[in-house]
């Protein structure tokens, strides 16, 4: 019983990076989807917020 418990608790902490950084860079990559759209500036806009975002995904956390 203890040993699942354990188990359940380093798998938690494992993953749990994964899905916080995930909460940050996604509404980063719809904001740059919707900015994207503008004409002009929004090819770069959305490459700037991409990589950003990219760069959030790589936080090792």
């Amino acid at each position: 019983m203890k040993l699942k418990v354990v188990f359940l608790l380093v798998t938690t902490l494992i993953s749990q990076g994964c899905v916080l950084t995930k909460i940050a860079s996604v509404p980063m990559r719809l904001g740059g989807a919707v900015v994207s759209i503008v004409p002009g500036v929004g090819n770069s806009a959305h490459d700037a917020i991409d990589t950003a975002a990219e760069g959030v995904d790589d936080i090792p956390i």
